[in-house]
C-alpha cells in the first residue's frame, strides 16, 4: 500500500459482510419473506440453472438482523468501515445503482451548498442528469480535446481557477479524473484552487477504484486533498457490475458534507438493495487491501501488451504521448491499453467489431481513431491471444478509412439552465431541421457516455453529422437520441 491504514492488515484479509452473507445462507431458513424465488433452486429451476443455486440463497434484501441490522459493529457496519480505511476515507457508502448513483449524490448534495456549479465539460452523462434533478447552474471548464483521437482528458488547475473567479456564487468544483482513455489529471492542485476559493472538489474517480494500492498506479483522489469521490469499484477493481462506493474526504468539508451526503444516500439508494452486490463490494476491498501484489501483476500484463504492440510497430500507444502534449495530464493509469488502430488502417469502430465476431475479444471502447482495452486490478488476461488478434486485422483503404476521422464536435452556446431544457416543452423536429436550436437531451456518442450536447445547447450542422455517423458506426450508440439511427432530435418549443 502506499499509505498506512488505520486497520491491523489481517483485518483487511476478512470480508465481515460477505462472509456474513455466506453464512446466513448456509442456514436451514423458512423464508417467507422477499425475494419471491424463496431461495429455493428446485422451484426455480430455470433461475438456479442460470445463476446457480447458491446464487438464489445468498440473495438477501436488507434490514435483516446479523447481516446490517443488530448490534453494533453490524457486518455492514464493519465493511463500511474497512472500506473507508482501504481508500484513505473518513466514511465510505455502498452504492447499487452504480456510480451514476454516486454522481447523482454528489450534485445534489453540491445544490445545498450554492446555485452553480462548476463542472468539467467532459463529466459523465450521469453528473447532467443530477443538473436536472438539482435545477442548478452549470459554469463549465472545458478539458483538453485530442481531435485526432475523438477524445477528451481532464483540466488544469489554471483553467479551474479562472472558471470559479467567474462563478463567485459556486457551490463545488466538479472534475474528472483519471479520463476514459485513463489520463491522470493534477488533483492536489485543483484540490488547492477549489479550497482556495471556499469551496469542495468532488472527483469522479470512476475509473480510478483501483488507484492508491500499489506504487505502480497512481495515487487516489483522497489522498490528494478531494473532498467527495465517486468511485465505480465494479469497473476495474473487482466488485459486481453496478456496484460502486462513495468516498468522503478527511478535509475542510467533512462537517458540511457528512450530514447532506447520508441524507441523499437514503433519496437515491434502493430500498431493496442487493447483498450480491453488496457483499461484492467488500470482496473488491478485501482483494485490493490485503493482496496489493495482485495490482502489480495486472500492472505487468498491461506492461507485456503495450510492449509487444509496440515492437510490432503498427498501431501506436496512443497514452505514450499524453503527459507531453497535453498540459492538464501529469499521469497515465498503466491498467488501460490505448491503441491507435486507424494509423494501422482500421477504423476503432471497425477494429472492435471485429475483435469481438472474429476472434472473441471485447474491449471497453472504440473511438473513430481508437479502442481502449483494460486490464481490471487483480486479473491477468492472455496477453499474447490479444495481440495477435489485434495484428490479424485487415487494413483497410479508401473511404472505409478515412470515414473514421470523424472530427469531436465542439460544444455549442448555452441558452437556458439544463434543467429549464430538458423538463420544459420540447418536441420532435428532423435532425437537420434541428440545427441552430436548443436541446432537451442530453446527447452523448456511447460508450463513453460523456455528453456531447447537453440541454439548455445550441445544436449544430456538425453535432448532427457525428451522431449520425456515430450511429452508423458498428457498435455506435447515441445515448439519449430519440430513435437509433438519429433521424430526429427533441428540441426546445
Amino acid at each position: 500500500m502506499t499509505r498506512e491504514l488505520a486497520y491491523d492488515p489481517e483485518d483487511h484479509g476478512r470480508a465481515p459482510y460477505a462472509d456474513a452473507v455466506r453464512a446466513s445462507a448456509a442456514d436451514d431458513w423458512l423464508r417467507l419473506n422477499v425475494p419471491g424465488h424463496a431461495a429455493q433452486p428446485e422451484r426455480f429451476p430455470r433461475l438456479a440453472d442460470t445463476f446457480g443455486a447458491d446464487v438464489l440463497r445468498m440473495d438477501f434484501p436488507p434490514l435483516l438482523d446479523g447481516l446490517d441490522l443488530g448490534p453494533a459493529p453490524t457486518p455492514m457496519d464493519e465493511a463500511l468501515a474497512l472500506a473507508a480505511d482501504a481508500w484513505g476515507a473518513a466514511r465510505t457508502w455502498f452504492l447499487t445503482n452504480g456510480a451514476s448513483q454516486g454522481n447523482r449524490i454528489a450534485g445534489l448534495v453540491a445544490r445545498s451548498l450554492g446555485e452553480t456549479l462548476v463542472v468539467q465539460r467532459s463529466v459523465h452523462s450521469s453528473v447532467v442528469d443530477s443538473l436536472v434533478l438539482s435545477g442548478m447552474r452549470a459554469h463549465f471548464v472545458q478539458p483538453s480535446v485530442d481531435h485526432g483521437l475523438g477524445i477528451a482528458h481532464g483540466v488544469t488547475a489554471a483553467d479551474l481557477e479562472r472558471a470559479l473567479a467567474e462563478a463567485p456564487d459556486a457551490a463545488a468544483a466538479y472534475v474528472v479524473t483519471p479520463s476514459y482513455f485513463g489520463a491522470v489529471a493534477d488533483v492536489r492542485a485543483l484540490a488547492d484552487v477549489a479550497h482556495a476559493a471556499g469551496v469542495p472538489l468532488i472527483v469522479d474517480e470512476a475509473w480510478g477504484s483501483h488507484f492508491g494500492f500499489h506504487p505502480a498506479v497512481p495515487a487516489n483522489a483522497l489522498s490528494l486533498g478531494a473532498d467527495l469521490v465517486v468511485s465505480s469499484t465494479h469497473k476495474l477493481a473487482g466488485s459486481l457490475t453496478q456496484a460502486a462506493m462513495l468516498h468522503l474526504g478527511e478535509g475542510p468539508f467533512r462537517a458540511t458534507l457528512e450530514p447532506l451526503v447520508q441524507r441523499v444516500f437514503h433519496l437515491t439508494q434502493s430500498t431493496s438493495a442487493s447483498a450480491l452486490l453488496l457483499a461484492s463490494l467488500d470482496l473488491a476491498r478485501q482483494s485490493l487491501a490485503a493482496e496489493p501484489g495482485r495490482v502489480l501483476e495486472s500492472v505487468e500484463c498491461a506492461d507485456k501488451i503495450r510492449d509487444r504492440i509496440r515492437a510490432e510497430g503498427r498501431f501506436p500507444v496512443v497514452s505514450d504521448a499524453f503527459t507531453g502534449a497535453f498540459p492538464d495530464v501529469v499521469g497515465v493509469d498503466p491498467l488501460r491499453i490505448a491503441i491507435g488502430t486507424r494509423a494501422g488502417g482500421v477504423p476503432g469502430h471497425e477494429a472492435r467489431r471485429r475483435l469481438l465476431r472474429e476472434h472473441r475479444v471485447h474491449v471497453e471502447v472504440a473511438t473513430a481513431s481508437a479502442i481502449v482495452a483494460v486490464v481490471g486490478a487483480g486479473s491477468t488476461p492472455d496477453a499474447e491471444r490479444f495481440v495477435e488478434a489485434l495484428h490479424a486485422l485487415p487494413e483497410l483503404t479508401g473511404p472505409a478509412r478515412e470515414l473514421s476521422a470523424l472530427r469531436l464536435p465542439a460544444p455549442g452556446p448555452v441558452r437556458t439552465t439544463v434543467r429549464e431544457a430538458f423538463l420544459g416543452p420540447s418536441r420532435l423536429v428532423p435532425a437537420a431541421e434541428a440545427v441552430g436550436r436548443v436541446s432537451a437531451d442530453t446527447l452523448a456518442a456511447y460508450p463513453p457516455g460523456i455528453p456531447n450536447v447537453l440541454p439548455g445547447e445550441v445544436l449544430t450542422a456538425e453535432h448532427v453529422a457525428f451522431f449520425q455517423e456515430t450511429a452508423r458506426a458498428p457498435g455506435g450508440h447515441v445515448r439519449g437520441a430519440p430513435d437509433p439511427a438519429v433521424t430526429t432530435l427533441r428540441v426546445t418549443d
